[in-house]
């Protein structure tokens, strides 16, 4: 029933959790994702707008990994340690995302260390799946 979805090029989990769940065989389950570099897996601090560019990077990589991209999304959470990031986050999802968009949910949360947002989302992949 679960099919666990593994980039090398994302961030490798550090803590009990896949990167991605495909259950059903269809619809994919991607675990938030933060401001880490893929390649060291080592948190990336900086300003609110380049821990977002590398956060829906990172998302983005276990959707292709999967066979999938953003248009294939239909849930996204969106998790900001300030609310006032809520418009600069708009700005940079408008640039990864594309109309018809997704179904999402914005909050703001308690996030660990320095990160400024955390994303997860989920999708239904293409039928050639």
């Amino acid at each position: 029933m679960r099919e666990v979805v593994f980039s090398e090029q994302a961030v490798i989990p550090a803590s009990p959790y896949s990167q991605g769940i495909i259950a059903t065989g269809r619809t994919l389950y991607v675990s938030g994702q933060g401001s880490f570099d893929p390649a060291t897996n080592q948190f990336q601090p900086g300003d609110f707008r380049a821990q977002a560019e590398r956060t829906f990077r990172n998302v983005q990589l276990i959707l292709e990994a999967a066979g999938a991209t953003w248009q294939n999304v239909v849930k996204v959470n969106v998790y900001l340690a300030n609310a006032l990031d809520f418009a600069e986050m708009n700005e940079v999802y408008r640039q990864v995302v594309s109309a018809p968009y997704p179904a999402r949910t914005t909050v703001q949360a308690g996030l660990v260390g320095q990160m400024l947002i955390e994303v997860d989302c989920i999708a239904v992949l293409p039928d050639e799946h």
